[in-house]
């Protein structure tokens, strides 16, 4: 084979619809688009609009609330800080506090914080100390023997 044998499968590319080219082409004179009106136009943008109908949007109910200052924790689970540990990536005899596991690469970033959940289960004896923590994850560290700390930060900003 040669580059210039080199093709393409047959039908594997089809040529684009050139609009506004002249009667013979199908597509001619007002490109498929019609006669007048705000669709005929460019640069349109009609998004939701309903032709004057109350659109979809707007006739829903609106319900809820979202808190703009909601603490947004990056959340870590006990087994994978327990594979961690057992992977020599974290020390269990040192503290494993937030800077310990974002250097580890088990977080990527604190955010407001970090929140240690229940999944997994724990063996070693850890000393872990983070910004929150379920009660169960809280309870699971404790009777491996170990302590989880929850250092409350958002008081001191």
């Amino acid at each position: 084979m040669k580059l210039n044998e080199l093709r393409d499968n047959p039908g594997a590319t089809k040529k684009r619809k050139r609009v506004g080219r002249g009667p013979g082409s199908g597509m001619g004179k007002t490109a498929g688009r019609g006669i007048k009106g705000q669709k005929s136009r460019s640069g349109v943008a009609i998004n939701g609009y309903e032709g004057g109908q109350m659109p979809l949007y707007q006739r829903l109910p609106k319900r809820g609330f979202n808190k703009p200052n909601a603490k947004k924790y990056a959340v870590v689970n006990l087994g994978l800080i327990q594979k961690f540990v057992d992977a020599k990536k974290l020390d269990a005899k040192a503290a494993i506090t937030e800077d310990a596991l974002v250097e580890s690469g088990l977080v990527r970033r604190k955010l407001d914080g970090i929140r240690v959940l229940a999944k997994g289960d724990v063996t070693a004896k850890l000393n872990i100390e983070v910004t929150g923590a379920s009660k169960s994850a809280v309870a699971a560290v404790e009777k491996a023997g170990g302590s989880l700390t929850v250092t409350n930060t958002a008081a001191a900003e």
